[in-house]
C-alpha cells in the first residue's frame, strides 16, 4: 500500500513537471506546437478559428468613427486623445505557453480600449506589493490630498472602490464629467446631472472618468508616469516588444516633484489608452496564467492576483478591473467559473483559463461572440 502511494506521488510530480510553461524570449520567434502535440483536437480548433474570421467586429475600421458612433448618446462626448485605424481580426491561443493557433497580424499595434483597465489595475497591484499603498481598503484621500477626493461623498472612496468601478466618484477630470459618461437610457439630461451619487461600494457603474481618477491617483503615488511604471516593472521583464504605447488625453497633464507628467487613460472611450500588439497582450496573459511569475521571477504577487479576481459585492462578474466568469449576467455557460478576462470595445480580449493552461487573445471579434468562441476552443481541449 505504501509503495502504491509513493509511486502515485512520484507520477504526480512528473505530471507537474510536464506542465511547466514555456516563456518566449524577447524578439525571438514564439515557439509553436501542433494541436496533437498537446492533446488538442485540430479539427475542433480549426472550427474556432473559422468562427473568428467569420465574426469580425461590425464597427468601422476607422476607430475615430467607431468611437463617435459608439458613444453618440453621451452629452459633450468628443475625441480627446490619439486614435488609430485598426487592422483585421487577429489573435493567438497559447497552451502551456506555446502557440497552438494564431490568425491575422499578431505584431500589428492597435488600440485596445478597456483592456487597458486590466493593465491599470496591475499598476495598483504593484503599488501594494511595493508598499506604496498599504491596503486597497485604505481611503484614497489619505494618499491623494490635492482636492480630487474632497467632500463628504468622495472622501469615503477607497482604492478598492476605484478598482471595482463602484466608487461613484463625483466630479470632473480633464473636461469629462462623471454624470455624462455612459448615462442611463431613461431620463433626461437634468435627471442624470442632478442625481444623488450612489454610496461608494454599492453599485458598479462602468465609467471612464472615474477610471481616469484612478490613473491620476496612481501617477501621484508612484511619482512616475504609468507607462514608465508598466515598462520597468512588467513589460521589460516579460520580454515585450518596444512597440506598445500608453496615451492620455491631450490636456491630461499634472505636475509632480516639479516635473510635468501625462496622466494616462484607462481606456479609449475618448481616444488614448494602450496601443499594443496581440503578441504583447499574450505575454501579459501568460504572466497572469503563471500566477504572476515569469520564468523564475515573481513579478506580481499571487496575493494580488487572488484579490484582483475576487468578485466584488455589487457585481459577481467583476473584480479589480478583470471580468470573471462567475454565474451572473456575464457567465459563459458550460465553462469554468475560474476563467477571467480583460475586455475592450470592438472585441478585444485577453482570456485566462488556468484550469486548462490556456491563454486566448482575440482582437476585433464581434463582442457578443466571445462566449461562443471560448466554448468552441474548450470543445477542442476536451
Amino acid at each position: 500500500m505504501t509503495y502504491k502511494i509513493v509511486l502515485w506521488l512520484f507520477c504526480a510530480n512528473i505530471a507537474v513537471a510536464q506542465t511547466n510553461y514555456y516563456f518566449p524570449e524577447r524578439n525571438a520567434n514564439w515557439q509553436e506546437k501542433l494541436p496533437k502535440e498537446v492533446d488538442i483536437k485540430a479539427e475542433k480548433l480549426q472550427e474556432a478559428l473559422n468562427f473568428v474570421k467569420e465574426n469580425e467586429y461590425s464597427g468601422s475600421r476607422d476607430l475615430r468613427i467607431a468611437i463617435l458612433k459608439g458613444f453618440e448618446r453621451e452629452p459633450f462626448h468628443k475625441i480627446l486623445g490619439p486614435t488609430k485605424k485598426r487592422g483585421g481580426p487577429a489573435g493567438m491561443v497559447l497552451k502551456n505557453g506555446y502557440v497552438i493557433a494564431k490568425w491575422g497580424d499578431v505584431k500589428r499595434v492597435d488600440m485596445t480600449f478597456s483592456v487597458t483597465k486590466s493593465f491599470l489595475s496591475t499598476m495598483a497591484g504593484l503599488a501594494e506589493d511595493n508598499g506604496l499603498i498599504a491596503s486597497t481598503k485604505d481611503k484614497a484621500i489619505d494618499y491623494i490630498w490635492d482636492g480630487i477626493f474632497d467632500g463628504e461623498h468622495n472622501s469615503k472612496i477607497t482604492w478598492e472602490h476605484l478598482l471595482q468601478q463602484n466608487s461613484a466618484w463625483s466630479g470632473e477630470l480633464w473636461g469629462g464629467k462623471d454624470w455624462a459618461d455612459r448615462p442611463p437610457k431613461e431620463g433626461g439630461i437634468d435627471d442624470w446631472k442632478f442625481e444623488k451619487p450612489k454610496e461608494p461600494g454599492t453599485v458598479m457603474e462602468y465609467n471612464d472618468v472615474r477610471v481616469n481618477v484612478l490613473a491620476y491617483s496612481l501617477t501621484h503615488v508612484w511619482r512616475k508616469p504609468m507607462p514608465l511604471v508598466l515598462k520597468e516593472n512588467i513589460m521589460d521583464k516579460i520580454g515585450a516588444s518596444t512597440t506598445w504605447r500608453w496615451h492620455g488625453y491631450e490636456n491630461a497633464w499634472t505636475e509632480i516633484d516639479g516635473l510635468k507628467m501625462k496622466s494616462v487613460t484607462g481606456g479609449g472611450h475618448s481616444g488614448a489608452g494602450i496601443f499594443i500588439s496581440a503578441e504583447d497582450m499574450a505575454r501579459f496573459g501568460l504572466l497572469f496564467l503563471n500566477n504572476g511569475k515569469w520564468k523564475d521571477e515573481q513579478i506580481i504577487s499571487e496575493n494580488w492576483i487572488q484579490k484582483a479576481t475576487t468578485p466584488s459585492k455589487p457585481n459577481v462578474n467583476y473584480g479589480y478591473m478583470w471580468w470573471l466568469n462567475k454565474k451572473g449576467n456575464r457567465h459563459w455557460e458550460g465553462l469554468s467559473e475560474n476563467i477571467y478576462y480583460a475586455a475592450g470595445f470592438g472585441g478585444n480580449f485577453i482570456v485566462i483559463d488556468k484550469e486548462n493552461d490556456v491563454v486566448v487573445v482575440t482582437r476585433w471579434l464581434e463582442p457578443q461572440k466571445i462566449g461562443e468562441l471560448m466554448t468552441k476552443i474548450h470543445d477542442a481541449l476536451d
